[in-house]
């Protein structure tokens, strides 16, 4: 499997971050710590799941819809805001894309997947691996970062 496309998602991803001057969420959306966070807990999930399918051992994969505002940002406080949130990304992306490059044919390997992304992305059946990856790159990296650049318009 080739990591390029989920490298460059990241890649914007983290220099949007780095960029900071995020403004207030609006009301019922997520605050750029919690997308951060969100984000960095969905790649230990992913990493997990991508060690399964190098170990040859059944995996299910769920997207990190459900978790609550007070778990991210309780990862926020732990890492101590927006840049240590940065750090983890960074920590936890490399250990993903690493795992990634070491898929090859694996990466066909049928992993159960349960996500949803609102409205426009329901999935729960088992798809490839790479399949899963690929979706994280086109579609749920790319929703995030254009939340990131949402509040960075918002005064």
């Amino acid at each position: 499997m080739d990591s390029g496309g989920l490298r460059r998602a990241y890649g914007e991803v983290l220099a949007e971050v780095e960029k900071g001057g995020f403004g207030r969420a609006p009301e019922g959306q997520l605050s750029a710590e919690q997308i951060v966070a969100h984000l960095a807990a969905n790649d230990e999930l992913m990493s997990e799941a991508t060690e399964a399918v190098l170990a040859g051992t059944p995996y299910a994969y769920y997207d990190l819809a459900g978790v609550h505002r007070p778990e991210l940002d309780a990862l926020a406080a732990e890492c101590g805001g927006l840049d240590g949130l940065a750090t983890l990304l960074r920590a936890t992306s490399q250990k993903l894309l690493t795992l990634v490059d070491r898929l090859g044919p694996a990466a066909a390997t049928p992993v159960e997947t349960h996500l949803r992304e609102g409205f426009d992305l329901i999935v729960d059946e088992p798809l490839p691996w790479a399949r899963v990856l690929d979706l994280h790159s086109r579609v749920h990296l790319p929703k995030h970062l254009a939340q990131l650049r949402m509040l960075r318009a918002v005064p």
